[in-house]
This record gives C-alpha cells, sequence and structure tokens, in this order.
C-alpha cells in the first residue's frame, strides 16, 4: 500500500487531477439528498473531492487517516478536516446526514473494512445515506475494449471476492439497518491504459489475480498482438451506491 504521507504532496496529479475530482463529486452530488446538512467525508485524502460537496446549509468535513493528506485537505477546507481511523470515529451516533466513502474499501483487508463499514453505519442519522464506490477493482476492465476483452475472462477465473464487493456491503448493510437506494457510475479521466503498460503491470505483479493464473504468459502475447499498442483504452468506470438508513 502507498504511504500517503509520502505521496500527499503529488496525489492529485497522478490521479487525474481536478477533472476526475469533478467526475466523482458530479456522481457523489447526484446520489446524495437535497436536505443533507451535514456531510462526512471518510478517507477524504486531500480534500478535492469533498471541497466540491459544499453547498449553501450543508456543512462538509473530511476524516483521514493520514496526517500528510490531511494537512493537504485542511488547505481547501480549513478548520474541517480532522486525522481519525475510520474504525473509531471521533463522531456522536447518529449525527451525520451522510457519509461519503470513495476508493477506500477496496484497500482494506476484509474484517477492516467490515469495521470501517458498521462504524459509518452508526454515524449515520435515521433516515440519512451512506454513499460508496463498489468493485473498483474492476472498474478498468468495465467499459468494452480489446483489452477488456482478453482480461476480463482471465480475471473471472482467477480474483478472489474484495473488500469493496457490492454483494458483500449489500448484506452488511442489512446488518447494519442499511439498504441499497440509488447507484451511478462516473469516469476515471485520464486513466485508461493502452495494451503495453496493461502487459507491463500484469508482468509485474500489479494485480493480486496474477499469481493465481497459469494463463498468464498467453495473456500478455495476445495483447502483444492487438493493435495500437500505445493507444490508452477507455478510462476506467466507477460505480457508487448509494445506502439508506432505516
Amino acid at each position: 500500500m502507498l504511504n500517503y504521507d509520502d505521496e500527499a504532496a503529488g496525489y492529485d496529479a497522478s490521479r487525474g487531477g481536478e477533472a476526475r475530482a469533478e467526475a466523482a463529486a458530479d456522481a457523489l452530488t447526484e446520489l446524495l439528498p437535497g436536505d443533507a446538512r451535514l456531510v462526512a467525508d471518510l478517507a477524504c485524502g486531500t480534500g478535492i473531492v469533498t471541497a466540491r460537496l459544499r453547498r449553501p446549509g450543508r456543512e462538509v468535513f473530511g476524516l483521514d487517516l493520514s496526517p500528510g493528506m490531511a494537512r493537504v485537505a485542511a488547505g481547501r477546507l480549513p478548520g474541517r478536516v480532522q486525522v481519525a481511523d475510520g474504525r473509531r470515529l471521533p463522531l456522536r451516533s447518529g449525527v451525520v446526514d451522510a457519509v461519503v466513502m470513495v476508493w477506500l474499501l477496496h484497500l482494506l483487508a476484509a474484517e477492516t473494512a467490515e469495521a470501517v463499514f458498521a462504524e459509518a453505519a452508526r454515524v449515520v442519522a435515521p433516515g440519512g445515506v451512506l454513499l460508496t464506490t463498489v468493485e473498483k477493482h474492476g472498474a478498468a476492465l468495465l467499459p468494452p475494449s480489446d483489452v477488456a476483452e482478453l482480461i476480463a475472462p482471465v480475471r473471472a477465473r482467477c480474483a478472489l471476492p474484495h473488500a469493496d464487493g457490492l454483494a458483500r456491503l449489500t448484506e452488511l448493510g442489512t446488518a447494519h439497518g442499511l439498504h441499497p437506494t440509488g447507484r451511478t457510475t462516473f469516469t476515471g479521466l485520464g486513466q485508461g491504459r493502452s495494451p503495453q503498460e496493461w502487459r507491463t503491470q500484469l508482468l509485474a505483479g500489479r494485480f493480486d489475480w496474477t499469481s493465481r493464473t497459469t494463463e498468464l504468459p498467453a495473456l500478455c502475447e495476445q495483447l502483444r498482438a492487438l493493435p495500437d499498442q500505445d493507444r490508452p483504452r477507455p478510462d476506467p468506470v466507477y460505480q457508487l451506491v448509494r445506502f439508506t438508513k432505516a
């Protein structure tokens, strides 16, 4: 996992910058209730998305485990960012109208993700919402392309369930009084990979499922045979789900 304190200064530029942040914020805004007055962004990172959620009459604040990330976020949200562990949020039960978690749960071990999800559910008020990205590791293969056509079936045979799997989160939500009530998608602008980039990352073991297949050499040869080796294929498409608390 990245050292987010070290990465904080250059993180936005390496992750699609303002364009990707705008796309994420638009998707969150689509699913946030218009009357949400207090919104907590858990794992807010640099605050580049968080700051875009502000509206007249809505208070938005960020929480992040990384002091380095929190310092950058504080520049965008002065006095509204706190260093905190998602498993032990410094908030009373039922105090916020919405909790937002973007690109968080996929980073965590299953047990940790469940604890974070439970804490988020705890602090949401009845009738409030929890918004989270799901199935992040499959986002790059969601848009149709010649690359996705080759890689997706191999990945499907080898990949283990991830902590942000929709089926598992729906099950957890039910246990905590949360039920799916909406979903949308947004594009990770500027994040598409070329066949050459895919081959390099596959051979470097960038994806955990590659250690569980004997098909990797053949897959890489198939990728090598594709045209336009340096042309990025479609950008990843991220899935965002809204859970509402009874």
